[in-house]
């Protein structure tokens, strides 16, 4: 399995926060590269797999995740991890803005956003 990146995700009040934090990281040398209104992902330019995403809500899954990882193969980690018998919080499905992704809970209890950037 390749894994591609690992995002902390940090769960945010508020546009308005969301927007303190742009402006906090960027002083960090982090740039926006995606934002949904309600998700938020800063990154560094120079190393474009080191990234923030901030989250206000999660419009299509029942939590907030604690973490993103991106895979090479998002089926055949899914696959994997139902095999081994993982929660699995929310079922693999593509959403609309090109990332097909399931939710996993850790043996520590935090939710794991995995997923794969289609195209």
């Amino acid at each position: 399995m390749t894994v591609r990146r690992i995002v902390p995700d940090f769960q945010t009040d508020s546009e308005e926060s969301m927007a303190q934090s742009r402006d906090f990281y960027g002083r960090l040398g982090l740039e926006e590269v995606m934002n949904l209104g309600w998700v938020m992902t800063l990154a560094s330019p120079s190393n474009p797999t080191a990234q923030i995403i901030f989250i206000t809500e999660e419009r299509t899954a029942p939590v907030v995740p604690d973490l993103s990882i991106e895979v090479e193969d998002v089926d055949a980690v899914y696959a994997e991890v139902l095999a081994a018998g993982a929660e699995i919080v929310r079922d693999l499905r593509d959403e609309e803005w090109g990332v097909r992704r399931f939710f996993v809970r850790d043996p520590n209890g935090r939710v794991v956003n995995v997923l794969t950037h289609r195209g």
